[in-house]
């Protein structure tokens, strides 16, 4: 697919995904006849409610914690490759199953999402909030969260869980026949509308066990505040993991930009539109790799960075990138803590169907572009040293030739839209 027009636009466009297929431990089958219409039956939604004014700040440094600990749980799986996820995407998927969990699988899912001491209804309604406060915040950002929730037709499902996933996380809720052949695409279909075209699939096929699917997808497409001149983009070296350079196109400007600089590395805040929202590029000193950096890489340490950012005048370099990522996530999250959610003889989700059912998989997909108008898309660490702020009003240089690590956040809310472990700009 040519991705040309976005950089005529100047837009760039961030999209995630997240699927939690839940599969019955015991053959299911649809009750319906053969010749019912295999069109699905759209069940009612509730009311939205009114924008709030905050967000439960609990539930921020929750996901938060959960955003790092899952992003390094990954960057040790795929070392030395691509990597960029939305945590918020996989967090809010997960809430909306964690509605149907009890017990053990509860306890372990509350646990891997940072939870401990959240009731239940202060989850749904925080992430409700949240939903509401982040969606289309600035006048340079679109900014758009869906969520749906796919139900094999003839399977019991609980009211309660339906009527809460509706309520709280707006979820289009879908009573569909997986036997009917055009049964995927109409899936599919959702998440292509709700990513903008730049997410065509996340179910590659419908098993008969499969009983249930939960997705969520988030859209992204900012303008930079200042945008880069193309014709200050040339071709420069850029060096690989293994020593070895590549000629890559590399924006350039000069400006007064938030900055924080220490020993092991430099990061500079590029904003979006009225600089509600910004991309965070840390960049590991020439002496340090990024996998270094990526050790140090914790909600704690994140934390204490935002708040060491200074106005302070500067020239960056950073290159033109885009890439398609996906991951499965049943290996990251059970290593994280919740393995029994994905165990047949286990997992327990009676708060979501009187079938016995478990996690099938989790997948995740997300598209990035960042050009010289800014970026769109659909659906992304040291030794222990406590590095402090090096202050200074000399204007600081800043070149991105080499492995980085970005992230994109909400500076109203301090959410973590996306981040990502950017190897080769390809």
């Amino acid at each position: 697919m040519s991705h040309g027009g976005l950089r005529r636009t100047g837009a760039i466009a961030i999209g995630s995904l997240m699927l939690l297929g839940l599969m019955g431990c015991l053959k299911v089958t649809s009750v319906h006849p053969a010749t019912a219409s295999p069109q699905p039956t759209q069940l009612p939604q509730q009311v939205a409610m009114q924008k709030p004014q905050t967000v439960d700040p609990k539930l921020v440094t929750a996901n938060t914690t959960f955003s790092f600990k899952l992003f390094s749980e990954l960057l040790k799986q795929e070392s030395n490759q691509n990597v960029f996820v939305s945590p918020s995407s996989v967090a809010i998927a997960l809430s909306m199953a964690y509605n149907g969990a009890s017990g053990t699988t509860q306890q372990q899912m509350s646990s891997t999402l940072e939870l401990q001491g959240m009731s239940l209804n202060a989850l749904n309604q925080g992430n409700a909030n949240l939903k509401a406060l982040l969606e289309n915040p600035d006048t340079g950002v679109q900014l758009a969260m869906a969520n749906s929730l796919w139900a094999r037709q003839g399977v019991p499902f609980q009211p309660t869980f339906i009527q809460r996933n509706q309520k709280f996380y707006g979820a289009q809720v879908t009573d569909l026949d997986f036997g009917a052949p055009n049964a995927t695409a109409t899936i599919n279909g959702w998440v292509k509308e709700n990513t903008r075209g730049k997410i065509s699939q996340i179910v590659d096929s419908l098993k008969p066990d499969d009983v249930m699917f939960l997705i969520n997808a988030i859209y992204f497409k900012g303008s930079w505040t200042k945008a880069f001149n193309k014709s200050d983009t040339t071709d420069k070296p850029f060096y690989l993991v293994d020593g070895r350079q590549k000629r890559h196109p590399m924006m350039a400007q000069t400006g007064s930009y938030k900055y924080y600089e220490n020993e092991q590395f430099q990061a500079v805040s590029l904003p979006y539109g009225t600089k509600r929202v910004s991309m965070y590029i840390f960049l590991p000193k020439q002496a340090s790799k990024l996998s270094s950096f990526a050790k140090t890489l914790t909600a704690e340490n994140w934390q204490r960075w935002m708040s060491q950012f200074r106005t302070q005048p500067g020239s960056v370099q950073v290159p033109r990138f885009k890439l398609e990522y996906d991951v499965e996530l049943k290996k990251a999250l059970s290593a994280l803590g919740m393995p029994i959610a994905f165990d047949a003889r286990k997992a327990t989700f009676d708060a979501l169907s009187t079938v016995p059912t478990k996690i099938d998989q989790v997948k995740h997909k997300t598209f990035v572009e960042v050009n010289e108008e800014g970026t769109e898309a659909a659906a992304a660490t040291s030794i222990g040293i406590v590095a402090t702020s090096m202050p200074t009003n000399e204007p600081f240089q800043m070149v991105v030739d080499r492995p980085f690590f970005c992230a994109i956040r909400d500076n109203k809310t301090g959410t973590v839209l996306f981040m990502g472990a950017i190897v080769d700009p390809k």
